[in-house]
C-alpha cells in the first residue's frame, strides 16, 4: 500500500482539561491499477496521537488487487461500510475462507505471521476502511487469531437524527464485540442533518476521528475544529467527551477509533511492524521460508 505525503502536525491544547488535539490532516489519494482507489493516513502525520493505529486507508475496491500477502506484528482490520455492494471474499492461512458482507468487520491479529487476501466478488463494489493496528511488544510473536463481526450483530446507538454502529468496544452504554489483544472501540456513525453525537473515551485513551462524508465540527473541551470530508484528527484527553456536530442540512458520515496508546517504539516495513530491524529481518525470512502458512 502507498504511503501518505508527510504533513506537519500542530497540536491544539486545552490546558484546563489537558486535551491535546491534532490539526485536521488530509488523506493522501492513491490508486492501484484500475480496481482500488483510496485516501491514505499514516501515523507519522499525527505525531504520537494516532497510537495504537499505524495506518488507515479509506478505499473503494472493485477488482482483486493485492493477492495473497503477509502480515506480522500487527492486526489488519477491515471495516466494510453499509453502502458496499456485493461480497468481499476473505482468505487467510488460518484456514478461513468466507465472504464479508456490507457492514461487517474482520479483525486479523497477525501476531508472529499470517498470509491474507481479500478480493471483491464479480460485480461487487466494496467501500470501507483497511486499518493496521499495532500490537504490543509482548504479543508480536503470539499465535495469529481472527474475529469476524457480522453487521447484524453490531449494536446501534440511535437518537435525534443520528445512528451510530458500535462495531467494537463500547459507547453510550452499548457494548459491541471486544478484542482481547487491544481494547479498541470502533464507531461508524451517521448524522442525519443537523444533530450532535457524543462519545466519552476511557481515561488515557487516544482517539482518531475521520469525516467519511460531509462536514462536521469536533468539540472537545474548549477546542472546536471543523473537519471536512476526507480529513481526520487525533486526540488525547482526560475523560473529555468527543462531540461530533453536524450543522448542515445534508447528512454526514464519521468514524471514531478510541484506544489506549501503546507508547512503544516500533519499526514498520510494509505489512510488518516489529520492535527492531532484526525482528523485521526475521519475519521476512520466516515468510520466505513458508512458515506463515499458505492459502489453499
Amino acid at each position: 500500500m502507498n504511503s501518505s505525503k508527510k504533513q506537519v502536525t500542530s497540536i491544539h491544547r486545552d490546558e484546563t482539561n489537558n486535551a491535546h488535539i491534532s490539526n485536521a490532516i488530509e488523506g493522501q489519494p492513491f490508486k492501484i491499477r484500475n480496481g482500488f482507489d483510496a485516501l491514505g493516513f499514516r501515523h507519522t502525520s499525527f505525531g504520537s496521537l494516532m497510537d495504537p493505529l499505524i495506518m488507515v486507508d479509506h478505499y473503494t475496491m472493485t477488482k482483486p488487487t493485492f493477492g495473497a500477502h503477509p502480515h506480522a506484528g500487527l492486526s489488519a482490520v477491515s471495516l466494510l461500510f453499509e453502502d458496499s455492494i456485493g461480497h468481499f471474499r476473505n482468505q487467510d492461512s488460518l484456514g478461513n475462507d468466507f465472504d464479508l458482507l456490507p457492514g461487517d468487520l474482520y479483525w486479523l491479529n497477525a501476531g508472529s505471521g499470517v498470509v491474507h487476501d481479500e478480493s471483491p466478488r464479480n460485480n461487487s463494489k466494496i467501500h470501507g476502511l483497511q486499518v493496521f493496528v499495532n500490537l504490543p511488544k509482548s504479543l508480536k510473536h503470539s499465535a495469529p487469531q481472527s474475529t469476524l463481526v457480522r453487521s447484524k450483530d453490531i449494536p446501534l446507538i440511535t437518537g435525534p437524527n443520528y445512528r451510530v454502529r458500535v462495531a467494537l468496544g463500547e459507547s453510550n452504554g452499548a457494548k459491541g464485540e471486544a478484542i482481547s489483544s487491544n481494547g479498541l472501540t470502533i464507531l461508524d456513525g451517521k448524522l442525519l442533518g443537523p444533530s450532535k453525537f457524543s462519545h466519552l473515551p476511557q481515561a488515557g485513551e487516544q482517539s482518531w476521528i475521520y469525516a467519511v462524508a460531509g462536514s462536521i465540527e469536533i468539540s472537545i473541551g474548549k477546542v472546536k475544529l471543523s473537519l471536512n470530508q476526507g480529513q481526520a484528527i487525533s486526540t488525547k484527553a482526560l475523560v473529555q467527551p468527543i462531540n461530533i456536530i453536524n450543522k448542515q442540512p445534508s447528512n454526514a458520515h464519521f468514524v471514531i477509533f478510541s484506544g489506549a496508546a501503546l507508547k512503544e517504539k516500533f519499526v514498520q516495513r510494509g505489512p510488518f511492524a516489529m520492535s527492531t530491524e532484526a525482528e523485521l529481518d526475521k519475519v521476512q525470512r520466516d515468510y520466505e521460508l513458508g512458515l506463515f502458512g499458505n492459502i489453499e
